[in-house]
């Protein structure tokens, strides 16, 4: 029997939206495909109408217009104003929750009330609508709190990921106090107050598919919401994700299904809300079991770039299927291999920053294999594509293992290229804890770092730290040529055994090191001089620098600078044999040009 294709509008415009339409565009299921408002890419796989995704009455009339067979909601704003129940009681299909059920997202509130009627683990809280009673309460209890405590105060309403506060301090809880509930920084999204303890572990999230009575789960993922590496600066949208999430094992995986996710659909229906699309659980996970920080009722972006990667599943089959309550007769096929995702964001975000800026690469991001470029915020300028948001692009690439999605996603981003790009370098690390040893690729150090004494530590760190930046794996050694010789030689003649494939020596004074490596070795040696001498460095830059023939030693400048550049070099000779290397030294070579340029504006201004 033929399957009969459908006319199908996404609403949205992000990188969820996006790897929404470059799912859907896939299907065999599909006659139409259109996207409001979409954006610059999304316009590569749908037909984008320019109507805002809280212009319901707009939706409704395209809708109406083109014969729209099925609707597909991808973020939460439309959700919580009742998009889906308008075009519903108009006669046309949605997937997606109604008002009411998306109130497990637009208000806190409502969702701590449906957690203790399911007997959901959450975070204990209290809720507060006047700053009085508010301050009384955060004080009282920082008062009976020991000195390294937290709180986490929330935004009740939808506040673009951005409404929860973690406050160390009493000071800093009164301020989150005050910038919700009377300066109004989240506006009506701060009419209410949620005051909750701070939960201690690891995040995952959880999303599954439910028609109301089926739960289906889906692949499990995690997100990273602050927008510095190691989790520092303020919470954004979200900055990368990867999937699977390894801290999600199989038990605690069913675990979270029967405690978790189907209690809340069954809860929900008892109340009259039949609950049809994904649902998304936020979940921290301590000791190896769940608590519930939060619920949301769409796709999570950036998550649902890299499970859309993996998912092998017709998608519109899932959607048909939840709109037609057979979700049980479904059973989803995955992608065995791992996907990362790393978001490319404005300068300034997740606060103010510029657009309009051309971006540069994507072509050569687009000829890589297992690598898919989601745009969330671009427009077209004079046929080039320009930055329109604060995360512009989510670049997802599949790997067989986490860490080869992790290497492949950075190669792909070190193509791409706008003035001011900025993008985490740790998503995905999180995940390396959780693997097997035996599974993973070892770190084997690239450059060894030694140093005569441990008064060189300060200059040598700043070869280490250059080193860091490029993503090459060294170790460092206090090693002496007269004092420690034997240590030293054992170290030079086993250097290249051991996977060292450049070693970096810095000395002062007599300065031997470098050649006492050099003649023990056939790794490249780079010298590095030290200023421990009243001459100033120059003895050991002499002693660094007169090789006999045959016994050569690249010498650098004298202190912190030859470290910096004992490092670069390092990193110079190895990128000829490897790509993503060159690739990051590149970018390195624009972001120095750039910062010229920008220095003689500023000269010229003046």
């Amino acid at each position: 029997m033929p399957i009969e294709k459908k006319r199908v509008l996404v609403v949205g415009s992000g990188g969820r939206e996006h790897a929404l339409c470059w799912k859907l565009a896939m299907s065999p299921r599909i006659e139409a495909l259109y996207c409001a408002p979409g954006n610059a890419g999304i316009a590569q796989c749908a037909v984008c109408v320019p109507l805002k995704a809280t212009d319901l009455n707009g939706i409704l009339e395209f809708v109406r217009k083109e014969q729209i067979d099925i609707t597909v909601i991808g973020p939460e704003a439309p959700l919580a104003e009742g998009l889906a129940d308008l075009l519903e009681a108009n006669g046309f299909r949605v997937f997606g929750p109604s008002k009411q059920a998306a109130q497990m997202e637009a208000s806190k509130t409502f969702a701590k009330e449906i957690m203790a009627k399911a007997g959901v683990p959450t975070a204990a809280h209290r809720v507060f609508t006047e700053q009085g009673s508010a301050m009384e309460y955060i004080r009282e209890v920082w008062a009976k709190g020991h000195a390294s405590m937290r709180m986490v105060l929330k935004a009740d309403g939808l506040a673009a990921g951005k409404g929860v506060i973690v406050a160390g301090t009493l000071a800093e809880a009164e301020e989150a106090v005050l910038n919700i509930l009377e300066r109004k920084v989240f506006g009506e999204a701060g009419n209410s107050l949620i005051v909750e303890e701070f939960l201690q572990g690891e995040e995952a999230s959880f999303m599954a598919v439910t028609d109301g009575e089926t739960v289906l789960p889906l692949a499990t993922s995690q997100d990273h919401k602050a927008v510095f590496d190691g989790d520092q600066g303020p919470n954004t949208g979200g900055m990368g994700a990867y999937s699977p999430a390894p801290v999600v094992s199989d038990s605690l995986f069913n675990e979270v299904m029967e405690t978790i996710m189907k209690p809340v659909v069954k809860t929900l229906a008892a109340k009259g809300i039949l609950y049809k699309g994904v649902l998304y659980a936020g979940l921290m996970i301590q000791d190896g079991r769940p608590k519930v920080l939060e619920f949301n009722c769409r796709f999570g972006d950036p998550e649902a770039q890299p499970i859309l990667m993996r998912l092998e599943t017709d998608l519109m089959e899932i959607i048909e299927a939840t709109l037609d309550g057979r979700l049980k007769e479904l059973h989803l096929k995955w992608n065995s291999r791992a996907a990362v995702c790393v978001v490319m964001a404005s300068e300034g975000y997740p606060g103010k920053y510029e657009t309009g800026k051309k971006i540069k690469g994507l072509d050569k991001a687009a000829k890589m294999p297992d690598v898919q470029v989601f745009h969330a915020g671009t427009a077209m300028k004079d046929g080039k594509y320009v930055t329109a948001g604060g995360r512009v692009l989510g670049v997802t690439a599949l790997g067989d293992t986490i860490p080869a999605a992790i290497e492949t996603a950075y190669h792909a981003c070190s193509k791409i290229h706008w003035d001011g790009v900025h993008y985490r370098k740790d998503i995905g690390q999180k995940a390396l804890k959780h693997l097997n040893p035996a599974a993973m690729p070892t770190s084997v150090p690239l450059v060894g770092i030694v140093m005569g004494s441990k008064s060189d530590l300060e200059v040598m760190e700043e070869a280490r730290n250059v080193l860091k930046e490029f993503g090459v794996s060294c170790e460092m050694r206090i090693l002496s040529a007269h004092r420690t010789p034997e240590l030293a030689m054992e170290y030079a003649k086993t250097a290249c055994e051991r996977g060292l494939k450049i070693i970096i020596a810095g000395a002062g004074m007599a300065a031997h090191l470098a050649g006492a490596m050099a003649a023990h070795t056939t790794l490249p040696i780079i010298g590095v001089p030290m200023a421990n001498s009243s001459l100033g460095g120059l003895d050991a830059l002499l002693s660094t620098v007169q090789m006999p023939p045959g016994v050569p030693v690249a010498c650098m400048a004298i202190g912190k600078a030859g470290a910096k550049n004992a490092a670069m070099f390092a990193v110079q000779i190895l990128a000829v044999s490897d790509p993503v290397l060159a690739d990051r030294l590149q970018l390195y070579r624009k972001r120095q040009l750039e910062q010229v340029l920008k220095q003689n504006e500023a000269i010229e201004g003046n």
